[in-house]
């Protein structure tokens, strides 16, 4: 995600349900007001003219009375104080703008020269529009965002399951020594696909503040272990560095997610149907093994079928003890018993 992006994200945290200035706004558009609200920056100043400087404490009631006038409200950037009421924004001109409206358009290119916020209510649309830097976003309303954000929860409880079903045929496909490289990139492809819908509702989840708790819940619910689960898969299977394969399936588009042989030769350079042995460290996580014997093991034996069908001479050599190989190989032997149940680990 980009900088300009995370910004954004914090911005509409700002103006989520709850807040003060989205209570003005929300008081302004079923009061059909139209508005403008810019954040004060060092670059503000010398587009303002006119207007009347009152630098008092910005509460909701305040900024729906001063919008009955026809200037722009300056706030300051920490939300705390109104600066300037019923103020004229004079950009630069040249600044291109897709707005119609004089207040939009102003909104619009004060937050580009400015690199600042502006918030422009329209009283004939009652739409709120925010401006920052060469981005706009219009916000919408708390039901409009609740609908759409229990459509999308929906859509990844759907793909939760999907994950879940592959993850568990996985754990079995691993102690039986068949994976293939099929099975490797549908369970990478299912995640990412969980990852890119988790962006879309998270940033609903932003947006509804307050009003999103219930929602949020359950959106942690259906992410747990999910991140964990990708890292653990990279390390066991893709001879590239992590971060590289992040960038490689971020920068990957719906469509080209779900190209399976695509992302078989993206991370392994090899056909979908060819045998892929992991490395064990998902598997092994699983038992009190520390990092250290979990290393040696990896070292030693290379993969995990070679690891649980080693001999027991063998083992002792790394695990050092015979208690503690007789502990590895309960725990082993019990989370064999669980995956074979179809338990989930």
């Amino acid at each position: 995600m980009t900088n300009d992006n995370l910004e954004l994200l914090e911005i509409l945290k700002m103006l989520s349900p709850g807040t003060m200035i989205r209570t003005a706004v929300d008081d302004l558009v079923r009061a059909h007001l139209g508005a403008l609200i810019v954040f004060h920056s060092e670059k503000l100043e010398p587009l303002l003219e006119g207007g009347f400087r009152l630098n008092t404490k910005l509460t909701h009631q305040k900024l729906v009375e001063l919008s009955k006038m026809d200037g722009a409200i300056i706030i300051t950037a920490d939300r705390k104080k109104i600066l300037y009421a019923n103020t004229m924004l004079v950009p630069d001109k040249n600044i291109p703008t897709n707005e119609t409206g004089t207040r939009h358009k102003a909104g619009e290119r004060t937050a580009k020269q400015a690199e600042t916020v502006a918030v422009a209510v329209s009283e004939r649309k009652n739409k709120v529009s925010i401006y920052y830097k060469d981005m706009k976003y219009i916000l919408r309303s708390s039901s409009e965002l609740l609908n759409r954000a229990t459509e999308m929860l929906q859509i990844l409880e759907k793909q939760r399951e999907i994950y879940d079903s592959l993850l568990s045929n996985m754990n079995i496909l691993e102690i039986t020594n068949l994976v293939t490289v099929r099975d490797v990139c549908s369970l990478i492809q299912r995640i990412e696909t969980i990852k890119k819908i988790a962006s879309t509702i998270e940033r609903y989840i932003l947006e509804l503040g307050k009003e999103g708790i219930i929602i949020k819940m359950r959106f942690k619910e259906l992410l747990l272990n999910i991140e964990d689960t990708e890292n653990l898969l990279i390390e066991d299977y893709v001879k590239i560095k992590s971060h590289k394969v992040k960038q490689i399936l971020s920068d990957l588009s719906f469509d080209s997610l779900l190209d399976t042989p695509l992302i078989a030769n993206l991370l392994f350079s090899r056909t979908l149907e060819e045998k892929i042995t992991p490395k064990g460290r998902r598997f092994l996580k699983n038992t009190s093994l520390n990092l250290e014997h979990t290393d040696d093991l990896i070292s030693r034996f290379g993969n995990l079928a070679n690891i649980l069908n080693s001999s027991e001479e063998k083992l002792v050599e790394v695990l050092k003890t015979h208690d503690d190989f007789k502990r590895f190989s309960k725990e082993t032997e019990k989370l064999k018993e669980q995956i074979l149940a179809g338990k989930k680990f």
